[in-house]
Order: structure tokens, then sequence, then C-alpha cells
């Protein structure tokens, strides 16, 4: 018996060459995934790629750019069309936004920046993968999201705002494409606490809180505010969350579908 989660499952991962992209694809070439990564800077998909090729995994890259939506679905054909199906589909895709600003001070743009940035980039490739999912062959979509849409704390209007529609888009849309055999769950980490060193836009997103409190990035994340408000009083790393990836893919997850898995490290709890 083949103990592989993923084996003969075709993946693509939108955003595939950023830190939890890249870990999340690690992973799923591991369990046995044909995987799939796009985003925008090809060196960093490359370096994915090289990666997993060295691991003996099955990789393809493409340089899309995911807000370009007639380039995500003729992405998405052309990966249907070699592969016969799409059975997962993760988008992994960052959008820079603020995080420290109060309302006084934050402007309309900086507000919508993460909320038309991340929804945009979410329907996007949702209806592009979806058609080329599901039926005989069980599909997955799984988005990602952050503590903020539970949160009630000062300075993070866009990104809350953003955070909660990203978790209810998953929802909604798990209702409507459950009858066609294709799951949507969310997964909702914290601050990642080795996503700084594998180049994630968070060492950037981080620095106005982590100078208002006197500490570096790294601080921070790993004995700062944000670890102390978790259960674990610690946060999730890379590793965690792509292993989490695979087995909400993966069939033997097949009962779950329309919820949230927190990774917060306790930060919420539902």
């Amino acid at each position: 018996m083949n103990g592989l989660l993923l084996d003969g499952k075709n993946a693509v991962i939108y955003g595939g060459g950023g830190a939890i992209g890249g870990a999340v694809a690690r992973v799923f070439a591991r369990e046995g995934a044909r995987v799939f990564v796009a985003g925008r800077t090809q060196a960093k998909l490359d370096a994915v790629a090289r990666d997993i090729a060295a691991t003996g995994g099955t990789v393809e890259t493409a340089a899309v750019d995911v807000l370009d939506q007639q380039a995500v679905e003729k992405h998405a054909d052309a990966i249907a069309a070699k592969a016969g199906s799409i059975d997962i589909a993760l988008n992994a895709v960052s959008v820079m936004h603020d995080q420290g600003t109060l309302l006084a001070d934050l402007s309309l743009e900086e507000f919508m920046r993460p909320i038309d940035g991340f929804l945009r980039t979410l329907f996007i490739t949702s209806k592009a993968v979806a058609r080329h999912m599901g039926r005989e062959r069980p599909g997955v979509i799984l988005t990602l999201s952050e503590p903020g849409s539970k949160l009630a704390v000062s300075g993070i209007l866009g990104h809350a705002v953003s955070a909660a529609g990203k978790e209810a888009f998953s929802r909604v849309l798990a209702a409507e494409l459950a009858p066609g055999n294709i799951r949507v769950i969310g997964i909702r980490p914290h601050a990642v606490v080795d996503a700084p060193a594998a180049g994630s836009y968070t060492k950037d997103l981080f620095k106005q809180t982590a100078a208002a409190a006197g500490q570096s990035v790294q601080e921070l994340l790993e004995g700062g505010g944000m670890a102390q408000g978790t259960l674990l009083k610690r946060l999730p790393t890379l590793s965690e969350i792509a292993a989490t990836a695979a087995f909400l893919a993966s069939d033997r997850a097949g009962a779950m579908t329309g919820t949230i898995a927190n990774l917060s490290g306790g930060a919420l709890v539902d």
C-alpha cells in the first residue's frame, strides 16, 4: 500500500515561489503530487523547483501574474490539458499592506489594498481551477487567512477585513462547489516564525510593529507579543503549515470542507 498522501494528484500552487507556497510545494511533491508552481518571479520559482527535483519530485514552473485573469485561466487550461485534471489548488499569494496605522492616518488606498488584492486573486484563481476539478476525481481548493479575521485590535483595519473576507469566501465557495465533489478549506496560520528567513514579505510587513516594541522582527516573532498571545506560546513553522496543507488536500481529509483550520498556535479558539 502506497503511504504517500498525494500520490497521483495534480497540484497547482499560486505564489509558489514564496515562503509558504514554496514550503507547501516541496511537501506536496514529497507526498507524491505532480506540482505546478506559478508566480511572478521566475528565479524564486526555479529555486523551489530545484529543491523538488533534487529529491526526485515532479515539478513545473510558470511565471504568471495572478491579477491577470486571462493569463491565469490560460495557465490552468494548459495544466489540465497536459495532466488531465487539477486536483489541488492553493493560493499562497502575498499582498503587501499596512499594519499599525490607525484610521485617522490610514488612506483609502492603504485600507483597500489587501482587500482588493487578496480577494481578487482568490476569485481569479478559484474560478480558473474549479472548472478542471471534481466529478469523478475529488478536487480541493485551499486558501490562506490570518488571525486578523477574528481579532479586535487597533491598526489592522484593511488586514482584518481582508482576512475575514478570505474566510467568508472559502466558506461560501465550499457550499457552491460541494455538489461537484470539490472541497474548499481555509488555513489560518499566525505570523510564521521562520518565514522571514525564507524570504517572506513579512520581514518588511512587521518592521513597524517590531520597531514600536523596540525589537527586531525575529525577536518579535520568537518571543514577543505575537507568540505570547497564543496558547502554545509559540508561532507556527513553515513545515507545520505545509504538512497540514498536505493532509487537508489528501483523501484522508475527505469529510472536511467549508471550515477553517486554525494553525495560529491557539491565538484564537473558534
